[in-house]
């Protein structure tokens, strides 16, 4: 799904990015609901970036007030009866061009999907978050869960925030 968002872009740099895990649910400019492995998983397209609710888990990518960045490469936690994993990695584009197509590239891919959330904030076509859940996962005999990536697109330094969580329940 795409949303055209009416709000103006409240991050402006990668490195301004914070991760938080348990915030309550913060106020959503687009909030898509997804059944997924037995829960409903929001994607929430914030001003300020994004945040995920699924089940026990509450993920926030965000400018967030008192809290600094920059994001970590991995976390990890445990909560009853799962386990949750979390990646970032940082993309520079060495110019304008390179920058506009990779994140048309991530536009295409998610645009026809009923799984993924895409919100395009006013003043640049390539200042992008989008959110999306990966396919159904069923790890091993034992497990079953869920993951979901991110993209936050930074027009002004060319940079894409790429992150990738899964959460896991052993059966």
């Amino acid at each position: 799904m795409l949303a055209a968002l009416d709000a103006p872009y409240a991050d402006a740099r990668a490195d301004g990015l914070a991760f938080a895990l348990g915030l309550p649910p913060l106020d959503a400019l687009a909030v898509l609901p997804v059944e997924r492995a037995g829960l409903t998983v929001q994607l929430r397209l914030l001003g300020a970036s994004h945040q995920i609710i699924a089940g026990p888990l509450s993920e926030t990518v965000a400018c967030l007030p008192g809290a600094a960045g920059p994001l970590p490469g991995r976390a990890a936690t445990t909560l009853p009866g799962w386990s949750y994993e979390f990646t970032a990695t940082t993309a520079a584009h060495r110019d304008a061009t390179a920058f506009g197509r990779a994140v048309d590239a991530v536009r295409d891919r998610l645009a026809d999907r009923h799984d993924a959330l895409t919100g395009a904030f006013p003043g640049s076509p390539h200042a992008v978050t989008a959110l999306a859940l990966d396919a159904p996962l069923d790890t091993a005999q034992d497990a079953t869960g869920l993951g979901w990536r991110t993209w936050h697109a930074y027009p002004q330094t060319r940079e894409i925030v790429m992150t990738r969580s899964l959460l896991v329940r052993p059966r």
